[in-house]
């Protein structure tokens, strides 16, 4: 009886933290019932995964943005433009990929910074600001795709960023045949590492006597998130193992969690969402926090071209048609406020996992592309109604 009790008021406590997790189960739970198991195949989860890529790399630029209570709108076309400028610099400038790939993040940034420009000297609603960044990518991507078309890529190493996987160990395919014995070698660190770091910090809470979980809700936290870390590693492992996509999305999460939880650029970054004129007061600079944000997520913009791109093999007119409204949706439904100052880098990944797990789920139950605009505007909506209703709760 009492674990019953510690599970509903740990889940009270932190609904909002846990509220997406839920979610997502949930939702991979029923897909995987009507779909008769093929949702959570091998095939297809690695194909989800490959497909959240280009959006979660968005999403978190965008969490940080709208927790700086801003909205920028022009990331989608933006990031087909850039994967058009990559592919021509690739294909007709015959520049190799080791300098295409940072000069295209270079322009992501000073895109980035131009809409800062906008939004923190020239004072310009962010909204204004980056629809006009929006309608100015559009035709520029049908400007330097006039000519051609479609531009084919054939650079087989920039391809492999987003259709290439990490090679297996050479040597064991006598041991669990048509598994990918790395990947799940690389599944037992991650959760090994999880562990100690878990209790690790658990101990140093406790020694600055601060609350922590009771400790058989400690132990099924860990137990139940070792158990999910272990099956997506096997499902992984069943085909082809943990892709480069996937591992450029991890990076990128875990670099940006670490800045906004470890450093003081977080802080200040949380402190400006906050309340941008209490942060002024005490020293903060917004207009550099808004600079910093906005050049990040126009980083991000270039890397997510990049990945379209690649795994297309091709720049398209269309790369880039409604990635930033998917961008959004991904950062709501993975917790960050429309009041700002509230939202984790981790809950945007899940929110692009849920959103592309929706299209992957109708899709494989051949549902309408009508009734899947309907559904997902529907989650959406459902997502910014909790974060009303947990703020209104808490206060």
């Amino acid at each position: 009886m009492s674990f019953a009790k510690d599970l509903q008021k740990v889940l009270r406590a932190n609904i909002r933290e846990y509220g997406m997790y839920i979610a997502l189960f949930v939702i991979m739970a029923i897909f995987t019932i009507t779909t008769k198991g093929v949702f959570m195949s091998s095939r297809n989860i690695v194909n989800l995964l490959n497909q959240t890529g280009y959006i979660a790399v968005l999403a978190v630029g965008m969490t940080l943005v709208i927790v700086i209570r801003h909205i920028d709108l022009s990331v989608g076309f933006l990031a087909g433009f850039l994967g058009a400028c990559a592919a021509i610099m690739l294909v007709f400038w015959h520049w190799p990929v080791y300098i295409v790939l940072p000069a295209t993040l270079i322009l992501g940034v000073i895109a980035g910074l131009f809409t800062a420009t906008l939004v923190a000297r020239l004072g310009i609603p962010s909204f204004v600001a980056s629809l006009g960044g929006w309608l100015i990518y559009r035709g520029a991507i049908l400007l330097v795709t006039m000519g051609t078309g479609t531009i084919i890529i054939p650079d087989a190493v920039f391809n492999a960023i987003g259709n290439g996987f990490i090679p297996d160990i050479p040597g064991l395919d006598a041991f669990l045949p048509g598994v990918h014995k790395f990947t799940l070698l690389l599944g037992l660190i991650t959760i090994i590492l999880f562990v100690i770091n878990t209790i690790r910090n658990r101990r140093k809470q406790e020694s600055y006597k601060f609350e922590v979980l009771p400790m058989n809700m400690f132990i099924v936290q860990l137990v139940f998130i070792s158990v999910i870390i272990g099956y997506i590693t096997w499902v992984l492992a069943g085909y082809r193992g943990i892709s480069w996509t996937l591992v450029v999305v991890l990076v990128v999460v875990l670099v940006y969690d670490f800045i906004t939880s470890k450093t003081v650029l977080g802080r200040h970054i949380y402190a400006v969402g906050g309340n941008p004129e209490a942060a002024e007061l005490s020293g903060i600079s917004v207009k550099k926090i808004v600079y910093v944000v906005f050049g990040s997520m126009g980083m991000l913009s270039a890397l997510s071209g990049i990945l379209f791109a690649s795994r297309l093999q091709s720049a398209t007119t269309t790369a880039g048609n409604l990635f930033e409204m998917d961008a959004i949706a991904a950062a709501y439904v993975g917790g960050v406020s429309a009041a700002g100052g509230v939202g984790k880098v981790v809950g945007s990944l899940i929110g692009a996992l849920v959103m592309m797990s929706l299209s992957s789920g109708m899709n494989l139950m051949s549902i309408d592309i009508s009734l899947q605009y309907i559904v997902r505007g529907a989650v959406l909506a459902a997502a910014v109604i909790f974060d009303v209703a947990t703020r209104k709760q808490r206060k």
